[in-house]
């Protein structure tokens, strides 16, 4: 296996620890972290959004020129994703609880756990620079994820025994999974679907960042907030600048 491959995995297995960790944390420590969830989710989206503007959106301009295509179909494609998985869904059945409030919460973090293990393998595969700037927001955000499946699932009525497991599974172990699946196919394709794919990818995070992320760390006090996210900001905008 090439360096592309272990550092895929390599990081996509730190991101479940990530996300394992944020289960446990909340497990053991809730009144914790509850108050520190928004600095996560703040630091975390000021890295996405930086890390794709300052390099995924432009390397991938410079692999194919249909790449603004690519970024707005990536952050269209989540939103409505996330739309449908928390709206439509939940609605269905406002009655169980257990489903409306964990299950189908559950579901959709997995869903998306699942497709950053692809994102891994694409940001990889164009080359371990642009993997590891793409990725280390995408391995930070997974902590506040970690914390709020299980909270999710301990709302909708599971035992803590059981949300643990089952947060575990879903955000947590499909992220390595997502990305074992995924680079036996990302690894073979051309320059030109490798930027598209790039593209797409930036506008996911894009969303992840901007409209996942951030609307849920408003319940922080608005300084601190902007704080964090200026530090998340500030590491993307030094590691582009160490780079060149």
């Amino acid at each position: 296996m090439d360096n592309a491959f272990w550092a895929a995995l390599g990081t996509s297995a730190s991101a479940a620890l990530v996300t394992a960790a944020g289960i446990f944390t909340i497990r053991r420590f809730a009144g914790w972290g509850q108050r520190n969830t928004p600095h996560f989710m703040n630091f975390a989206a000021g890295l996405l959004v930086s890390a794709a503007l300052l390099h995924l959106v432009p390397q991938s301009l410079a692999m194919v020129e249909s790449a603004p295509a690519g970024w707005l179909g990536g952050f269209v494609a989540l939103l409505v994703f996330n739309r449908f998985a928390t709206g439509f869904l939940c609605e269905r059945d406002p009655e169980n609880k257990s489903y409306v409030l964990g299950l189908i919460p559950m579901v959709g973090i997995g869903i998306h756990s699942f497709v950053d293990g692809f994102i891994y393998s694409i940001s990889f595969s164009v080359s371990l620079f642009t993997g590891y700037l793409a990725t280390i927001g995408m391995v930070l955000h997974e902590f506040p994820e970690g914390l709020v499946t299980y909270l999710f699932l301990l709302r909708g009525g599971f035992a803590p025994r059981h949300a643990t497991v089952l947060a575990l599974v879903a955000a947590a172990a499909s992220t390595p999974v997502g990305m074992l699946l995924s680079y036996p196919f990302v690894s073979q394709i051309g320059t030109r679907m490798l930027g598209t794919l790039l593209a797409v990818s930036a506008g996911a995070l894009l969303y992840v960042g901007a409209s996942h992320l951030l609307p849920h760390a408003e319940q922080e006090r608005r300084g601190q907030g902007l704080l964090a996210f200026g530090g998340g900001t500030l590491v993307a905008i030094l590691t582009v600048l160490s780079r060149g």
